[in-house]
């Protein structure tokens, strides 16, 4: 549904975003992560048709999405929740916005009910919190029933409770087929609702993988009297051993079944075998840990 392919934007001789590629299929949520000035703003602007590419293509079922005959029925973008006119109601801003891509009034009140502005559709924006403003962001990129919803940084000035409501939203939406492309610096919600992460750094690709392969085991830690007769053991195969303690082994490349049938083929005794699981927070730091702080 959404494809990026080698896409390049160039400031002079400074990279923004270089030879990037991936995918958001149908039916699938895409969490899009990377620390300040990774290039993601950048790459979502070119995907939204504000900022031509140098090289490369960014494209929404098949065509950039300023090509696309009617964009806004075929993807929504939510990239700036500060961008609507503070002294216009909610419901007056949506129903500008419909009338220019020809949705009547009935589809303005059905996306306010949608993200529960229904009752506070006729106040200013001006009036409106950041959670509510992000909220009419979502109605606005909801507005032509898209099949590819695009959002950068939408869960900004929510509560808890909304945080929460975001995710089943966003869930809901996938299951009726929808592919979605998020950008948060939340990464516990990002984790909870994403299928699949992509990681840039300084404008490239660092990591493609479904969200599940995070949290299987990273390594095994081993404690064992017999340490070393255990190192040498493994040290043989594909493993990774490094020695932590003058009796614990970290083990990767092997899972805990494996190390305990090689150790008790060769009668080594074991005091501890467990599996070391790494999390998005620690893969997120570990990828992009050559930038400077921050998240975007």
């Amino acid at each position: 549904m959404i494809a990026v392919r080698g896409l390049t934007k160039r400031y002079g001789p400074a990279a923004a975003v270089e030879d990037l590629s991936f995918e958001v299929h149908a039916g699938t949520i895409v969490g899009f992560l990377g620390r300040n000035g990774a290039g993601k703003s950048t790459t979502l602007n070119m995907l939204a048709g504000l900022s031509t590419p140098t090289s490369g293509t960014a494209t929404i079922a098949g065509v950039p999405y300023r090509s696309l005959a009617q964009p806004m029925r075929i993807a929504g973008f939510g990239l700036n929740a500060e961008a609507f006119h503070p002294s216009i109601s909610g419901e007056r801003t949506l129903r500008g916005l419909a009338t220019r891509i020809g949705v009547g009034r009935r589809r303005v009140r059905e996306v306010l009910e949608l993200v529960e502005l229904a009752s506070a559709g006729d106040r200013p924006v001006g009036k409106y919190s950041l959670g509510m403003r992000q909220r009419l962001m979502l109605a606005a990129a909801l507005l032509g029933d898209p099949q590819a919803i695009v959002l950068d940084e939408p869960t900004n000035g929510l509560d808890p409770q909304g945080h929460r409501w975001l995710r089943d939203f966003l869930r809901a939406r996938s299951a009726e087929g929808r592919a979605v492309l998020l950008s948060s610096h939340v990464l516990g919600d990002v984790a909870e609702t994403v299928d699949r992460i992509v990681v840039i750094s300084r404008g490239q690709l660092v990591a493609d993988q479904p969200i599940a392969a995070i949290g299987q085991a990273a390594s095994v830690r081993v404690r064992s009297p017999d340490a070393d007769a255990l190192a040498a053991l493994l040290g043989h195969g594909p493993a990774d051993v490094q020695r932590i303690d003058a009796d614990v082994l970290t083990v990767t490349g092997l899972d805990v079944e494996t190390i305990g049938e090689l150790a008790a083929e060769h009668r080594i005794v074991l005091h501890e075998l467990t599996p070391q699981h790494s999390s998005l927070e620690d893969l997120f730091f570990e990828l992009t840990q050559s930038e400077g702080a921050g998240l975007r």
